[in-house]
């Protein structure tokens, strides 16, 4: 569901006039009949109607507008001209109702050719479909094309909302470095090899989250950026290794806080790109999310909820069943799948991590279609359509597992059946709480910080961080939309204290900890307010906006898949003589293994 234009995007621009012209292409209207005006712009179109009439459909940023010459037209497709001439209506039975401009035209034209320009490589025209790898080898002429611009103009003005609606709630911003020290944050980051310190090298950050604490510190209360980060990651449709993000730290807050300014701007955003307000955004606990949806970023849009049916399968006899957990998906009239479909979904269950996949078809009067069927007992039978409330025609899709894998994998056949693109309508928002503080164990045994060291454990669970530390809840919090994280952030913990459990709990060692954060830690022994903060996927929230699939088509140079930059040929060999400066030599090394981090955004 493509998002309207921003206010002031195509149309009715206040000082468009300059030096060089007096009006944009796309702001002319019926009220500007009768008045002079000069247009610059990429010639889209020119007709010829003998020696004697000339059409030259003219282009800015802002639209498109007929141009009427009397005589021959110099200019070729993609040429940039200045147009002079008068602004007319069209003749009737001429106008075109799916332009802006279509009522009027730009009589008795002079053209002056500003530049020339080669044939293009593809029509600058949103109706044809042209390889991506065309695009973005030419990238400075994709981003002519109608939706491109659109989509820039879309995000700038979501970014300008989210800065208006952090000043407003007095936010002050902050600019932090690009070259930096590693980060405990779990991606793999870009290395910058210093010229100066033979042998040492600075790293891209990952986000500014170290330094926004440090500024929390500082006594800068309320900080916020809208920080470039870089992440070397493998690329896909939501992650590029360039991103930008909404950065929020404050002091002497707490989570409802956090939520409270992250919620006012996302929802100002909201408003400027959609035309509508949501409403409040909703929340679930991580463990509510996943006993639900099966994932931590659940999509809101559709239903088919799991349902848990451990209890009705306690004590069976089929050994498919015999788990820890069962759990169950309905999909409305799913019984007509056919057999071959099945079949691929309970291979992908397998893919997914699951011993199996078991499906029932219901038909009429509580019959079940399934090769299980015949190894049920009458009460399993009878408790499957009561906990699920299949009816007639449904599928049931079940899974019998450790709790974690059960969920995930029905989570993601849940989106593989009934799920839909991320930008398409309506706009379902919800807030995901009280995040694990570990996820799973080292070969040491020790527990794996799910976020950050530095998130601040869950009050009410402190007493089991040495005992049972899998058991401890953070306070950490993301921000989903539609199924796609647009960010993360946590409590940070700012006691000396906890963070000596915390890292006792990681199996980090005091030398460790100095020797990895002992900026930080030193930091807060000057006196260290709470603080807390977040960060938005801007990326992410403007691509769904603007009814995209992938965050390269709101991004004005982008990455392909494979990290490439067609246009520039990036990355490319160093020479010999830069190598040398850096103190540096290139040996031969293995490919990389496929995968890379798992990270996905936000301040963890």
């Amino acid at each position: 569901m493509p998002a309207p234009p921003p206010a002031g995007g195509l149309a009715d621009q206040e000082g468009s006039a300059t030096s060089m012209r007096t009006h944009l292409c796309g702001e002319l209207r019926e009220a500007h009949v009768g008045s002079a005006v000069r247009l610059c712009g990429w010639v889209a179109r020119r007709r010829e109607h003998g020696e004697h009439l000339a059409f030259v459909d003219l282009r800015d940023h802002s639209g498109l507008v007929q141009c009427v010459v009397p005589g021959t037209v110099e200019a070729r497709s993609e040429y940039v001209v200045a147009v002079t001439g008068v602004v007319r209506a069209r003749p009737e039975g001429t106008a075109n109702a799916d332009l802006a401009t279509g009522a009027v035209e730009v009589g008795d034209c002079t053209v002056e050719v500003l530049a020339e320009a080669d044939p293009p490589p593809f029509a600058v025209d949103d109706r044809v479909d042209v390889d991506e790898a065309v695009r973005l080898r030419h990238r400075y002429v994709d981003l002519r094309r109608p939706r491109l611009q659109a989509n820039l103009r879309l995000r700038a003005a979501v970014v300008r909302a989210l800065r208006n609606a952090m000043d407003r709630q007095g936010f002050c911003e902050v600019e932090t470095p690009l070259l930096w020290a590693p980060t405990p944050e779990g991606a793999r980051e870009f290395v910058v090899p210093s010229r100066l310190h033979h042998g040492s090298s600075y790293v891209l950050p990952q986000s500014p989250q170290l330094a926004k604490q440090l500024l929390m510190v500082a006594g800068v209360d309320r900080y916020y950026q809208v920080a470039r980060c870089l992440r070397d990651e493998d690329l896909r449709a939501d992650r590029q290794f360039e991103f930008t993000q909404l950065d929020v730290e404050a002091s002497f807050v707490g989570q409802e806080d956090v939520l409270g300014f992250v919620s006012e701007a996302v929802l100002d955003a909201a408003e400027v790109a959609t035309g509508e307000r949501p409403g409040a955004i909703p929340r679930l606990t991580w463990a509510e999310a996943m006993d639900r949806y099966g994932t931590d970023k659940p999509d809101l849009r559709f239903g088919m909820e799991l349902v848990d049916l451990t209890r009705t399968f306690a004590g069976t006899s089929v050994k498919a069943f015999a788990a820890p957990t069962v759990k169950g998906l309905v999909v409305d009239g799913g019984a007509t799948v056919p057999r071959s479909r099945l079949d691929a979904l309970t291979e992908r269950a397998r893919a997914l991590g699951a011993k199996g996949l078991a499906w029932f078809r219901v038909g009429e009067e509580g019959m079940l279609d399934s090769p299980l069927d015949r190894f049920l007992a009458e009460d399993e039978r009878r408790g499957l359509l009561e906990v699920t409330a299949a009816a007639p025609g449904d599928l049931v899709l079940v899974v019998a597992d450790e709790h974690r894998v059960a969920c995930t994998v029905l989570g993601q056949l849940r989106l593989e059946v009934g799920g839909r693109p991320v930008h398409e309508g309506p706009y379902r928002y919800v807030w995901v709480v009280d995040f694990p503080l570990f996820d799973g164990l080292d070969d040491a045994g020790n527990p794996l910080a799910a976020h950050h060291p530095f998130t601040m454990p869950h009050p009410d669970d402190l007493h089991l961080l040495e005992d049972d530390p899998l058991a401890v809840r953070s306070q950490a919090y993301d921000l989903v939309l539609n199924g796609w994280e647009l960010g993360s952030g946590s409590v940070r913990i700012h006691r000396g204290d906890i963070q000596s459990r915390v890292f006792t709990a990681l199996g980090i060692s005091d030398e460790e900890a100095t020797a990895r954060f002992g900026f930080l830690l030193g930091a807060f022994r000057a006196g260290a307010p709470p603080h807390a903060g977040f960060a938005v996927g801007v990326d992410r929230l403007v691509a769904i906006f603007a009814g995209e699939e992938s965050i390269r088509e709101v991004i004005a140079f982008p990455k392909t898949q494979s990290g490439a930059d067609l246009m520039t040929g990036a990355p490319s060999p160093v020479a010999p003589a830069v190598l040398t400066e850096l103190g540096l030599a290139l040996q031969q090394v293995p490919p990389a293994s496929a995968g890379g981090s798992t990270a996905t955004g936000g301040d963890r």
